[in-house]
């Protein structure tokens, strides 16, 4: 399991225990992201500012790159926003817990979920979700990605913002 800790967050690898102090844990999935970081969308801002831990997966943030390269690319944005976004992702990396998408999580993104079908990519996020802790009632998954709240919800975690 990877470590959840409230100092100075850092990567995490998942034979690591997450300590039974990590009540206010929030995974950040790329869709809340991005919609705080390139739409500056309010609600989304707010629920990824919430006080908790926050915990991503390594996916994540290489899903947000490469949303805000294809924006820049299409023109929907230009360069100084796309830099602007950049920052605001490793300022969001620097004060989270960053979980690898190992063996382990592939392993498990690979088995059924609750609600099937289910994307890959939202596969890997689930998976990570359920190895930050062994007990869904510690996690809220903030998520735009109606895939990946509906699978949150039936694994029992909290999903914000609430439809």
């Amino acid at each position: 399991m990877p470590i959840v800790r409230k100092t100075r967050p850092r990567r995490s690898t998942p034979d690591q225990d997450v300590p039974a102090a990590a009540a206010s844990v929030r995974y950040i999935e790329s869709s809340a992201l991005l919609a705080a970081l390139l739409e500056r969308d309010a609600e989304a801002l707010a629920e990824v500012r919430e006080i908790g831990h926050r915990v991503t997966s390594a996916l994540t943030l290489a899903e947000v790159t490469r949303a805000l390269l294809r924006a820049r690319e299409s023109r929907r944005i230009g360069a100084e926003v796309e830099r602007a976004g950049l920052r605001h992702l490793r300022k969001f990396e620097r004060s989270s817990t960053i979980i690898a998408v190992s063996e382990e999580i592939l392993g498990r993104a690979g088995r059924p979920f609750p609600v099937e079908p289910v994307r890959t990519l939202d596969a890997i996020h689930l998976a990570t979700i359920e190895s930050a802790s062994d007990v869904p009632q510690l996690v809220t998954v903030v998520t735009r990605n109606e895939r990946v709240a509906r699978n949150a919800r039936a694994l029992g975690y909290a999903v914000a913002p609430e439809p």
